[in-house]
């Protein structure tokens, strides 16, 4: 629930140039969350190393890979009706070989191997540099698994192969695992417990990205803002850390700080940001530099104070509302989206008011709601009972949906008349005679064409809105150019 999930993007199978010499086909699918789509590209990249170039026709493939997600239960069946597929057309090419990656893997390993053979490789996030000692097992006919959790793996020395990209933008990873046990989430246990990157490997990447003609990146991790490198390890060992290493570690602050005058041309997102880890000094950061967009990513899922508790959420709805006021203090025309969950188990009509009540106070310019699905593995499965009936659920839904979309067109509104920046990202989709591209604050605009081209900057007047686009006419190049 933490994790944005783009629904455009499910499934999406991933293809790169491919590399001469090499002689075997891989077709690798991803579902669920960015850092899915992420870790496929460095899937992609090691397993270029190993002979293998990708395709997007299932039938040539000789590897086929399946990223997956534990976050919902569609997630979760929509990858079952795959592996489904991918052993029918195994059956025409038996030398096919099948495997899971991610999330599901680490939790159903078994299942997925022993009890209903539908796959020969399973592999959890840790473990892909071991994929060509996996594949090796597989190819010699034995079955091969991985899912081992790792203290130390965050692939700082893999340079993700980008795919797909609109060579405009990009995701940079910049800590692995959660050690947040909200109730809700499986995320601590599929991926671990967490660790940041060595920030010199993250400028590097920012550097060869920008090299390359990338104009804007997002840092990526589960939770960004408790991103904390003293040298290596879990963020948990902290404590232990000594003196010196305290004295010299990097923060998230300081990480942004860094990005931002390593590229200052770049612009730079980030996300997910936690509420009880984000502190003044990321909102410093952001205030202080142009280049850092004004946007924020902060799911508070609940707006009852009881409920934040049931779900292990290690703040309240008063110390939410402090940092919402800090934000628009520093930073008073920064966006903010949320994830919301309707239905929580023991959820009452008051509790769903406060959630009501909170978006109000916020007037999010957007956000990601969902039914609660109770997930097996979360601590709330082991311990609560699902107790709200679906219809409410669903009601519960309507109202979070609907408030938000008022807001959404309350948001959007204030921008008209403005003259914004905006990265030029693609086509627009409704127009071929337009560009499409997002503003600091993260909304997309669009605009016509013109003799602009993807990858500038540009000046546009907002002339016209709907609750989720801007719609305007170029007046210039901007200074970012």
């Amino acid at each position: 629930m933490e994790k944005i999930i783009d629904e455009n993007k499910q499934g999406e199978s991933l293809v790169l140039e491919a590399k001469e010499g090499n002689e075997r086909k891989l077709f690798i699918e991803s579902y669920g969350c960015q850092m899915n789509f992420s870790d496929s590209e460095i899937v992609a990249s090691i397993l270029s190393k190993e002979g293998f170039n990708t395709t997007q026709n299932l039938e040539d493939a000789d590897l086929v890979l399946v990223n997956t997600c534990s976050i919902r239960d569609k997630a979760e069946q929509t990858v079952r009706k795959r592996l489904e597929k991918y052993n029918a057309v195994k059956k025409i090419n038996p030398n096919m070989k099948i495997g899971v990656l991610g999330c599901m893997a680490e939790r159903l390993k078994s299942k997925f191997l022993e009890e209903e053979k539908m796959v020969d490789l399973v592999v959890g996030p840790d473990a892909y540099k071991d994929l060509p000692n996996l594949i090796a097992e597989v190819d010699e006919g034995r079955n091969a698994v991985n899912v081992i959790l790792s203290k130390e793996e965050t692939y700082g020395d893999i340079a993700p192969v980008r795919l797909n990209s609109n060579g405009v933008t990009a995701f940079v990873s910049i800590t692995r695992g959660c050690d947040n046990m909200c109730t809700f989430c499986v995320v601590p246990f599929t991926r671990g417990r967490e660790r940041s990157r060595d920030p010199q490997s993250i400028i590097e990447e920012v550097n060869d990205l920008w090299n390359k003609g990338f104009k804007e990146v997002t840092l990526l991790g589960q939770n960004v803002d408790s991103y904390l490198w003293y040298g290596g390890g879990l963020k948990k060992d902290f404590v232990k850390a000594s003196d010196l290493q305290k004295a010299t570690a990097t923060n998230f602050a300081q990480l942004l700080e860094l990005c931002a005058k390593a590229q200052p041309k770049m612009r730079f997102r980030f996300s997910t940001s936690n509420p009880q880890d984000m502190t003044l000094d990321v909102i410093e950061s952001m205030a202080k530099y142009d280049n850092i967009c004004n946007y924020i990513h902060l799911p508070v899922q609940s707006g009852s104070n009881r409920i934040l508790k049931e779900m292990n959420r290690q703040h309240t709805r008063e110390e939410y509302f402090e940092l919402i006021d800090n934000i628009k203090r520093l930073i008073p025309d920064c966006a903010i989206s949320q994830d919301m969950i309707a239905g929580f188990p023991t959820e009452t009509e008051e509790d769903h008011k406060d959630t009501l009540s909170l978006m109000e106070y916020v007037k999010y310019d957007f956000g990601f709601m969902f039914a609660y699905s109770e997930r097996p593995g979360t601590m709330a499965a082991r311990k609560m009972e699902d107790d709200i009936p679906e219809d409410v659920k669903k009601r519960r839904l309507n109202e979070i949906i609907q408030l938000q979309q008022r807001h959404s067109l309350y948001r959007t509104q204030e921008h008209l008349g403005k003259v914004e920046e905006v990265l030029i990202e693609k086509a627009s989709k409704k127009s071929d005679a337009h560009w499409a591209g997002r503003n600091s604050q993260n909304t997309m605009v669009v605009f016509p064409k013109g003799n602009y081209k993807i990858g500038d900057f540009v000046n546009v007047k907002i002339t016209d809105c709907t609750s989720a686009t801007l719609i305007g006419e170029a007046v210039g190049y901007s200074d970012n150019n």
